[in-house]
């Protein structure tokens, strides 16, 4: 039996016009080891954003199409262009992760048949996806779509911040842009594990967030002492490895110089050199798309900066680890690794030019969820 759905897709033209269109998409029966997931309920991240219209000028947004097959045309400016040229000309399905039914499954993948999962194979802004059994985990017993929708990308990368600390040899992590849902989940995991874990947010409002759920180190890069602050903060955790969702600017090199500071105050000697002490920031997104600026003087000459990704994290880690956290998800699927959504919207809604300025503000507090059942 086959499954005609729609499929939101993104695709940039040579002329530099993006376009997000509803698709009809018609997939086949589901082969031995495939399932086919009638999705009930697919996160809006902003990994999810970057695909969909990450270097688009939204002010240029205009609607086409019909209300029944609604589509959004932007214009893409020339000096972006030549970034996403590998995309250009291309149809390309955008979801990274989410949850649903099973309707029909290959003969080795009966057992999911009528089974709630969550999937993370991308496409997952449709009626129906097509995926492999191995692409899935099945929710608990009575978990809902929406417990499961974003059990994968959030979730992941929490646990994979903290088992790359672990496994460099950090005791202590600062996280920025942290009252976010992924900055939620990975103050919970800190506090389980007994992690300290210094938070950087952006307002008295987001802190109050992470101190509602026993954040001991919150602070507030806009006050006038942050600096003081970060240092107090870095020199009592000793914090040496760093997490940035801001990525432009120069806030990474505060970091970056505190813990310097903090280090050279512990050894209580001079190296011309710096401090011996190893220093890691991680870039793993880019709230701010400005350049980022090392003032790289002021940490000496042990240090790095680098990105951070969840896929290369999980090749690198191996199976047996990506096993490990993917089950530490589902026992705690609706505790530490709990989504909060603030709207849920349809397919069709996600092409509203004013639902999608409003989920593309990527505003802390504000997750938009996409149900396909909705229309």
């Amino acid at each position: 039996m086959s499954f005609t759905g729609r499929e939101l897709r993104s695709n940039v033209a040579e002329d530099g016009t993006l376009r997000l269109t509803l698709e009809e998409v018609t997939l086949d029966p589901p082969a031995d080891d495939e399932i086919i997931v009638r999705v009930e309920a697919a996160p809006i991240n902003p990994s999810d954003l970057g695909l969909l219209v990450g270097p688009a000028d939204l002010s240029s947004i205009r609607s086409e199409g019909s209300t029944d097959r609604p589509s959004l045309a932007f214009d893409v400016p020339k000096e972006r262009l030549r970034a996403v040229a590998a995309r250009v000309g291309q149809s390309l399905p955008v979801g990274n992760e989410g949850a649903g039914t099973v309707v029909a499954a290959g003969a080795s993948a009966k057992a999911l048949e009528g089974r709630k999962v969550g999937a993370f194979g991308g496409g997952m802004y449709a009626d129906y996806r097509k995926l492999k059994a191995s692409e899935v985990l099945a929710l608990p017993d009575g978990a809902t779509a929406a417990d499961g929708a974003a059990m994968f990308v959030n979730p992941l990368t929490a646990l994979g911040f903290v088992e790359t600390a672990r496994s460099e040899g950090h005791k202590a992590i600062v996280h920025t842009a942290a009252a976010s849902n992924l900055g939620q989940m990975l103050q919970k995991i800190c506090l389980a594990d007994g992690i300290p874990l210094v938070n950087i947010v952006r307002s008295e409002e987001q802190a109050a967030i992470l101190r509602n759920i026993g954040a001991t180190y919150v602070l507030d890069s806009r006050a006038p002492d942050f600096q003081k602050q970060l240092l107090a903060a870095i020199s009592e955790t000793e914090a040496t490895v760093g997490f940035d969702a801001i990525g432009g600017g120069r806030l990474a090199s505060d970091i970056l110089t505190a813990m310097e500071q903090a280090a050279n105050a512990r050894s209580g000697g001079y190296n011309r050199y710096g401090s011996d002490v190893f220093k890691q920031m991680y870039l793993y997104g880019a709230l701010d798309q400005s350049p980022t600026t090392l003032n790289r003087l002021a940490f000496g000459f042990q240090w790095g900066v680098s990105a951070w990704l969840l896929m290369p994290f999980l090749r690198k880690a191996g199976v047996e680890v990506a096993n490990r956290l993917r089950q530490r998800v589902v026992d705690e699927l609706t505790t530490t690794f709990a989504s909060g959504y603030t709207r849920t919207i349809s397919l069709a809604e996600a092409l509203d030019p004013d639902i999608l300025r409003a989920y593309e503000r990527k505003a802390t507090g504000e997750k938009y969820l996409i149900d396909p059942s909705r229309g």
